[in-house]
């Protein structure tokens, strides 16, 4: 299905929110949502549906047996955060933003997410529970000189290994990232993946409330916490945005 050239008025949050317009589609969204309160609003719902997506790696009782395929589960579970505010218009760019939601979450585990019933894992307990959880643990951060990102990590050692959680800011997409954690002897695991809207995160001139707030996002690695040398926040093409070493 082929993506609509223009935005239209109410109904490009979820992709705005995913990072999946193109610049001049996010420049125009950009424009209606700062005199949209409706939009704002429903785009402050939305802001943690980045932790859910990554918290689906930890919470998969049976990876290999969630078909990758943004049914109407996904969908519904999409819609009922947006609201029900032209449904069938919007029903039809929800189903691009559940693709878009599985590919950035890394495939199959996204649908376990956002479709397994439990209450608790709405987007909003999601969000918060990764600011929970990076309250915990030990602590590094850093401030990079070259692309100013500021990204901190707070570290819990597991049985399994090291469970990571991230804080994200002045960081301004859209973009497609990843936290990976690199071992002493130069191994590498990607602990989360996640995508940043044009509008971004952790920017003092955000357009909302929710530009203006950090990323707050986790997941783990096999590695023992004394094994990690540094995490390096990238983006999926390479670029390294920050380093953070522990």
């Amino acid at each position: 299905m082929k993506r609509p050239t223009k935005p239209v008025a109410h109904t490009d949050v979820g992709a705005y929110a995913l990072g999946v317009l193109d610049a001049a589609e996010a420049a125009r969204f950009e424009e209606h949502l700062a005199g949209c309160d409706r939009c704002a609003a429903e785009l402050d719902d939305l802001m943690g549906l980045s932790p859910l997506l990554a918290d689906a790696r930890e919470s998969a009782p049976d990876p290999e047996a969630v078909v990758a395929v943004p049914g109407p589960g996904l969908l519904d579970g999409l819609l009922a955060e947006v609201g029900a505010v032209r449904r069938t218009r919007r029903r039809r760019r929800l189903y691009l933003v559940a693709a878009a939601a599985v590919l950035v979450a890394g495939g199959p585990l996204a649908t376990y997410a956002l479709t397994s019933g439990d209450a608790d894992e709405s987007p909003e307990h999601l969000a918060a529970y990764a600011r929970t959880m990076y309250e915990h643990g030990e602590k590094a951060g850093t401030v990079d000189p070259v692309t100013k990102v500021a990204a901190s990590v707070s570290l819990e050692r597991r049985a399994w290994g090291t469970h990571v959680a991230l804080k994200l800011g002045n960081v301004r997409g859209p973009l497609t990232c990843d936290l990976v954690a690199v071992g002493k002897g130069g191994a590498e695991q990607t602990v989360t993946t996640w995508a940043v809207p044009a509008g971004g995160y952790g920017l003092k001139d955000g357009a909302t409330k929710w530009n203006k707030e950090p990323l707050y996002t986790h997941g783990g690695a096999a590695m023992n916490r004394s094994s990690i040398d540094r995490f390096e926040v990238r983006t999926l093409d390479g670029r390294r945005l920050a380093q953070i070493k522990v």
